[in-house]
């Protein structure tokens, strides 16, 4: 498994637009996407079952729909921000 949390400046709206764009399907993967909010704006924790499925669906799925709303407002996607590594134990999830 891979896990990481990601702190991001962006507002749940934004972030709802993403989501938005990305549709209701399921990523290839994806065990677990938990959304926060953080001191500057939201922190992602995921769980993955493999780092290439995730890196695979940020460059595939998630960067595409990010370059496009950037250039729509005349800017250029910026760095994206560091993720922290976590080592995952146990995943124990509810419907």
């Amino acid at each position: 498994m891979y896990g990481f949390t990601q702190d991001l400046p962006i507002t749940p709206e934004i972030y709802a637009r993403i989501r938005e764009g990305l549709g209701a399907e399921t990523p290839e993967g994806m065990i677990v996407h938990v959304v926060t909010r953080h001191d500057d704006g939201l922190r992602y924790t995921d769980v993955w079952e493999s780092r290439e499925l995730c890196d695979r669906f940020l460059e595939e799925r998630v960067h595409p729909i990010l370059e496009r709303a950037f250039a729509s407002e005349g800017g250029q996607l910026p760095p994206e921000p560091p993720r922290c590594d976590v080592d995952v134990v146990d995943v124990w999830r509810g419907r």
